[in-house]
């Protein structure tokens, strides 16, 4: 078998990457208005010039009704002129550039959005106790314009792509999720119904860029819920958004947003850290009940690879991309050998986003990261990792 060297350049449908390292989505809280900061370019520059082959901006919501945390993008044409100087420097850097397009759905807050969040069907939220509203029809068909919309956004700011959030319960994966979809029309029942959404928005998405930006997605393979999205299940959709070439890549996941957090992040509950950031009667809640709401379980080193490696032979057409655990060259040549395109690093490049630099000078270097989560809270203001004494002061 030959050897995938990691550090050379990489196709990813219509885009070269320098190399098969991406930074993966985490959502930022450094646009208190929906629009491109400073700060915000910062961010993503310093993962540019730390080595990266790309780097994805998150959360873009699709509509101010899809944000899932307070500071997030929404991805129209008033955002358009920053969202061109932040390619521009991360282009200027040397890195490639991608947007996460996403609608929270189940996930939003009427506090953050002002309105009710929509679901597939009828749902309280368990861990907000929130009641979200069964989408329409004509609703359905207006979040795939939405998308469509973000993603001609996309290429007219000079993205080098697209990810289409698919994933951790928001609005096209909780139509993925049983648990939650029970629709008796197209929409709901067999999973090739369950899939439709996400293939609509994919397929919508495809026609309007085109060959001139690739089109990822997020999907979750699993997300720790009982009765909720399942591996096998996940697999099916995996194929079926395979076909036809809709998408460039799919970047495997796992978890959710709405219950047993934990299971995407692994490893140490900031259980206190979340409560500080809640108000009553959610904080004493989180205090009493916090390790059972998120879930707990141990982390280890690429945590998603016995899941994600049997999607490895179920797609002919789109590529893979490896997220969960990833700290060293060590972890990213084993997914290379196990037939996966790119790797997906989140926690380890907050911590230290030169990292892809120091492992390619050092081949024995691994990640700082150890792994305590505290940046998970940080999500409710500016997303930082606090054992980053600079990042920590920044963000007071």
């Amino acid at each position: 078998m030959t050897q995938v060297d990691p550090f050379a350049p990489a196709t990813l449908g219509p885009v070269t990457l320098r190399n098969r390292f991406v930074k993966a989505a985490t959502s930022e809280g450094r646009s208190p208005e929906g629009l491109v900061t400073d700060d915000l370019i910062d961010f993503h520059v310093n993962f540019a010039r730390g080595g990266v082959g790309m780097t994805t901006v998150a959360y873009c919501c699709v509509t101010p009704e899809g944000a899932s945390a307070p500071g997030q993008l929404v991805m129209n044409r008033a955002t358009l002129p920053g969202l061109r100087k932040l390619t521009d420097a991360v282009h200027d850097a040397g890195s490639a550039i991608s947007a996460q397009l996403g609608h929270a759905g189940v996930v939003a807050s009427k506090r953050i959005t002002g309105v009710t969040a929509l679901g597939p069907s009828r749902f309280l939220n368990p861990s907000t106790f929130a009641l979200c509203r069964a989408i329409t029809r004509s609703q359905i068909g207006q979040v795939i314009d939405q998308f469509s919309e973000a993603a001609q956004v996309a290429v007219d700011a000079g993205f080098d792509a697209v990810e289409l959030h698919f994933g951790h319960l928001y609005l096209p994966s909780s139509f993925l999720s049983p648990w939650i979809n029970r629709r008796k029309d197209e929409y709901g029942g067999s999973i090739e119904n369950r899939t439709r959404l996400a293939v609509e928005i994919a397929q919508r998405v495809r026609e309007v860029v085109g060959q001139r930006i690739a089109v990822t997605a997020k999907l979750s393979m699993d997300d720790g819920i009982r009765g909720s999205i399942r591996l096998d299940e996940s697999i099916q959709a995996a194929r079926i958004l395979d076909r036809d070439r809709r998408l460039d890549a799919i970047e495997l996941t796992q978890g959710s947003s709405v219950l047993h957090q934990m299971y995407l992040f692994r490893g140490d509950i900031p259980v206190h850290e979340f409560a500080s950031v809640m108000k009553q009667p959610f904080r004493t809640g989180i205090k009493l009940f916090g390790k059972k709401i998120l879930g707990e379980y141990p982390y280890r080193d690429l945590y998603m690879l016995e899941s994600a490696r049997q999607f490895v032979p179920a797609v002919a057409n789109t590529r893979l991309i490896l997220l969960g655990g990833i700290n060293s060259l060590d972890h990213v040549r084993t997914g290379l050998a196990e037939g996966f395109d790119f790797v997906a690093m989140g926690r380890a490049l907050l911590r230290e986003p030169d990292l892809i630099k120091r492992m390619q000078s050092d081949n024995s270097a691994r990640g700082r990261c150890n792994h305590n989560n505290k940046c998970m809270f940080t999500v409710y203001g500016r997303t930082h990792c606090v054992l980053d004494p600079v990042q920590a002061l920044e963000s007071r």
